[in-house]
């Protein structure tokens, strides 16, 4: 913790070390292996639906140490041989192969430069190895996070995930730093060892700690734009940044012009709208990563509750750079029909060796949807590459079956991960079987029938973990409407006016000829074992919660509940902090819920 203690001053460590509380103005909220000392008033900000966001967090971390050690050791394994062949080459009195640079791109996501950090080896193989490399063992990853409020996360990383190092909780606000400090006292001798807090901007701490840490956490209230650029900074080739947003209705397109400021990107209104926001966001991080000759790799992407939560490794890389355009699509969405179409950034081209990189070839859709005959809206640019690494998930999802009694969420993490754990990883965005049906006025196919037509013409289908009625596909639109034609000569619909888009698409006759046979895989491994994929909220009133430092008042019942509101104006009543006139308007509208 050297770093970390240099940054405090002397009159900080007496104010931590002296500042009085009483544990009766206190209420003690427990969250895995961490306690926090919660005031009744709302100065510092904690949501008790976001459990969920830690437990996956701890989750991916303690993934994250086992994927570095492997990776580590796999690297100094491998550079031992090397070093060992030049050796027995030099004695055998033949020309050592000449250092030959190392690619720029690599597809594994590996970066250029050796780590100094590297586990211990047998001293005849070290004497071998160059001056100053594999002369130690991996030191245990160094956690920052970037806006700790009640410090309730920090505390869990450093009691609940075996083989942490340093944890560094920052916040510019004073009142958080200090009941922070009060929470890593209340935890004892563990906490007080591995975590420390500092008074102070995030986006400065990291600008002036470049690549310093091996996890970066960033979950503000509201948008990460803002810190992003610095986060990307702080972070160690290799490292993790996970990062939340919780302004989902900028990302899902309720405010487009607001998204493009803060994103880069303009969101499109559609079913897909929770997923576009997770690809929204990984774009905005890569693009962020490349001012600095860095890019990403997501490791898991994840929608829950009210917010996006991505978690990407990220890597230095001027030639890997290069790839990011490939990786990144414009949006078209029909304004009729549900039809979609992706328009990619970029190409390569390759000749023996070389490999040109080009822009993308368009347009890919013409000025009105060729199944509807409708205008398409565009949006993007988002990322279009897979957005979960399907052997980390693998991983995840096993460590929290593990200690399933370690995670407070463990119902809804699994639920999620097993969920995504099953997603095409190919296939971005999906389309709602019952938003076609809505668009041809027709009844619904069960999702396996639906699922059985798509694979018996030679495709591929899953669910996602975003919307329970959302199908993700290979299939391309005209193919999907074409099974939607053969349902409906099964099943006939009334007549509609012939400009209407359903009646459009009917007009046309099918092209392929929809199988709705039963096929072996139209029900998920999940689904056929009938594991449960998509839980409900636990409790009245589960989601986003009042700005830390806001009065409660009347206003926030349907935030907090009408029970909770009144409970905490009963409190202040002799205080007067709130006129009765609101007191009572809450008060009616308790009675009539």
């Amino acid at each position: 913790m050297g770093g970390g203690e240099e940054t405090k001053t002397g009159e900080e460590e007496n104010q931590e070390s002296t500042t009085p509380f009483d544990l009766n103005d206190y209420i003690i909220i427990k969250e895995g292996e961490a306690e926090i000392l919660m005031h009744s008033k709302n100065e510092v900000f904690y949501n008790k639906t976001q459990v969920n966001n830690r437990d996956m967090s701890i989750a991916v971390l303690r993934t994250f140490i086992s994927k570095r050690k492997e990776e580590h050791e796999a690297l100094l394994s491998k550079r031992i041989k090397k070093v060992l062949k030049v050796s027995e080459d030099h004695n055998s009195g033949s020309e050592p192969p000449s250092e030959s640079p190392k690619p720029n791109g690599k597809s594994n996501g590996e970066c250029e430069e050796i780590p100094d950090n590297e586990p211990f080896v047998t001293c005849e193989e070290r004497k071998k190895l160059p001056e100053g490399k594999g002369q130690g063992e991996l030191k245990p990853p160094k956690v920052l996070e970037a806006l700790s409020a009640t410090g309730l996360r920090a505390l869990r990383y450093a009691r609940e995930v075996e083989g942490i190092g340093q944890v560094v909780a920052l916040d510019n606000d004073k009142a958080s730093v200090e009941a922070c400090r009060r929470n890593i006292k209340f935890n004892g001798s563990v906490a007080m060892e591995k975590v420390e807090s500092n008074l102070v901007d995030a986006r400065v701490y990291m600008l002036t700690h470049p690549k310093e840490f091996d996890m970066v956490d960033l979950d503000p209230y509201g948008s990460p734009s803002v810190f992003l650029d610095s986060a990307v900074q702080s972070i160690a080739d290799g490292g993790l940044l996970m990062c939340t947003a919780t302004d989902m209705a900028v990302l899902c397109g309720g405010n487009g012009e607001v998204c493009y400021s803060k994103y880069g990107s303009y969101p499109l209104k559609a079913k897909y709208c929770h997923e576009m926001a997770l690809r929204v966001l990984l774009a905005c991080i890569e693009s962020h990563a490349n001012r600095y000759k860095r890019y990403i790799v997501p490791v898991l992407s994840v929608q829950m509750d009210f917010y996006v939560r991505v978690f990407v490794r990220i890597y230095t890389s001027a030639g890997a750079m290069k790839n990011t355009p490939l990786k990144l699509s414009y949006v078209y969405q029909c304004t009729g029909c549900d039809s979609f179409h992706l328009q990619p950034l970029g190409r390569t081209v390759s000749k023996n060796t070389s490999v040109r990189y080009l822009p993308g070839f368009g347009p890919i859709v013409s000025q009105e949807c060729g199944d509807c005959g409708k205008k398409y809206n565009m949006g993007g640019p988002i990322w279009s590459a897979p957005i979960h690494d399907q052997d980390w998930v693998t991983s995840i999802l096993a460590d929290v079956k593990s200690m399933e009694a370690r995670y407070p969420a463990f119902d809804k993490i699994s639920a999620v991960l097993t969920t995504i754990s099953e997603e095409l990883p190919d296939a971005p965005l999906f389309v709602s079987l019952h938003s076609l049906c809505a668009t041809l006025k027709c009844t619904s196919p069960s999702a396996v029938v639906f699922r059985s037509a798509v694979i018996n013409a030679g495709y591929r289908i899953s669910g996602t973990h975003v919307n329970p009625l959302g199908l993700k596909s290979d299939a391309p639109m005209d193919v999907i409407w074409d099974i939607m034609r053969c349902w409906v000569k099964k099943y006939p619909v009334k007549a509609q006016p012939p400009e209407h888009s359903g009646s459009v698409i009917l007009a046309k006759e099918p092209v392929l000829q929809a199988n709705f046979a039963r096929a072996v895989a139209s029900l998920s491994k999940a689904q056929a074992k009938k594991i449960a994929r998509f839980l409900p909220n636990p409790e009245r009133h589960w989601g986003p919660k009042l700005r830390a430092g806001r009065t409660i008042t009347s206003k926030h019942a349907s935030l907090l509940g009408p029970e909770t509101v009144n409970e905490i104006l009963n409190n202040n009543e002799h205080q007067g902090e709130e006129p009765e006139a609101k007191r009572k308007k809450t008060q009616d509208s308790t009675s009539i819920s």
